[in-house]
């Protein structure tokens, strides 16, 4: 058998409605009292926290919210929830929300845990000592954070770098679907396909793919083109809902072990620049990366489309064909934004965004095929 190594978040539960009862369920696995709970502001004035909040005040919690964190949070953000989360002399870390606050939530936990500086962090397995008890509470059927080792952090004016470390790996997800219901169809599209993208590019990763990825990627793709179309037309529709949820969990294990590539190092100068939300960046490039890499990942894509595409047959070119067209389709069905001029890039902006792509080494290197500048340009241009 092939030599492979597989880890993940070693508690999952998966509960409608256990937000609800989080005081007791925590207590179930803590003595600890003071409690740090990471979100963003709407999540935290709309109401949507307050069971939770209830159920942890009843179960004897001292629980400090912090609610300023935003989306793709830059280091000022993390450095300042950290210090609130310190003076408050939290014990357990919980990220409740969506990928940003369960980023920013894995870095606290690091921080509160030990001295090493944020900046010395960056890169894969810098992260030193111990960390916090982080339990991590997804709101959006998207990132996969919940059970993902990596925290991914603005670092100027339009990079990101990504933490990558096993130390943060959560202790525990929770994963209550009745926690996306509501939410809007072009965020629930741009997340779904967000977490699509996982599965593909796990599925098709140029290192460490193995077969335990290769199943949960397969198992997250085939829930997530069901359901996200059901998902988009009906918010409250809570079967959908918890399939997208699953289904995102399912795409995080897999490239938690089998990483993500060009759709993801391409998505991110979209959103570094000009502010895309993340998801919407990946589904701006998919088709387009996915016609890159078809001269050397077409017999991979060939099986993924017999997920998606009934009565898939023919070639491996014919089906890679066929799978792409899918998720155009998909894409096309949910009304979100297709094309970069839609979201404001102009051909200007183009070779200064193959420039910041080239930069993303750490993802370029799982890709299936070389990713030079000139290719990044041209598939930006496919994709203007």
């Amino acid at each position: 058998m092939m030599k492979f190594e597989f880890r993940t978040v070693p508690c999952i539960v998966v509960e409608a409605g256990a937000a609800d009862r989080l005081g007791p369920l925590l207590r179930e696995h803590y003595l600890q009292t003071r409690l740090c709970l990471v979100t963003d502001r709407f999540l935290h004035q709309s109401g949507m926290l307050d069971g939770a909040l209830a159920s942890l005040k009843n179960a004897g919690w001292q629980v400090q919210v912090i609610d300023h964190v935003i989306a793709d949070p830059p280091e000022h953000i993390v450095l300042e929830a950290a210090e609130q989360a310190r003076r408050s002399g939290a014990e357990v870390i919980v990220g409740l929300g969506g990928g940003s606050s369960m980023d920013v939530a894995k870095l606290l936990a690091i921080l509160l845990g030990g001295d090493q500086p944020l900046t010395d962090m960056y890169g894969i397995g810098n992260v030193r000592g111990q960390r916090l008890p982080l339990v991590q509470i997804p709101t959006t059927a998207g990132t996969g954070s919940e059970v993902t080792p990596v925290s991914i952090v603005t670092t100027g004016e339009t990079t990101k770098s990504g933490v990558v470390s096993p130390m943060l790996y959560a202790d525990m997800a929770i994963l209550d679907a009745r926690l996306t219901l509501g939410l809007p169809a072009k965020a629930t599209a741009a997340t779904g396909i967000d977490a699509m993208v996982h599965a593909i590019e796990a599925y098709t990763s140029k290192h460490l793919k193995n077969p335990v990825s290769d199943m949960l990627a397969v198992r997250a793709l085939a829930l997530l083109s069901a359901n996200l179309l059901p998902a988009c037309e009906n918010g409250n529709d809570l079967a959908a809902r918890e399939a997208m949820l699953l289904g995102a969990m399912l795409a995080g294990q897999a490239f938690a072990n089998a990483p993500v590539a060009a759709v993801h190092a391409l998505a991110y100068p979209i959103g570094g620049i000009f502010h895309v939300p993340h998801g919407l960046s990946n589904s701006l490039v998919l088709p387009h990366v996915l016609r890159f890499n078809a001269p050397d990942a077409a017999a991979r894509y060939a099986e993924l489309a017999e997920l998606i595409v009934p009565g898939c047959s023919g070639s491996d070119e014919a089906r890679t064909h066929a799978f792409i067209a899918r998720l155009e389709d998909l894409t096309r069905s949910t009304g979100i934004e297709r094309t970069l001029r839609e979201v404001g890039v102009r051909q200007a902006d183009l070779r200064h965004m193959a420039r910041e792509a080239m930069k993303q080494t750490r993802l370029l290197g799982n890709n299936p095929r070389e990713v030079r500048e000139e290719d990044a340009y041209a598939i930006y241009a496919a994709a203007l």
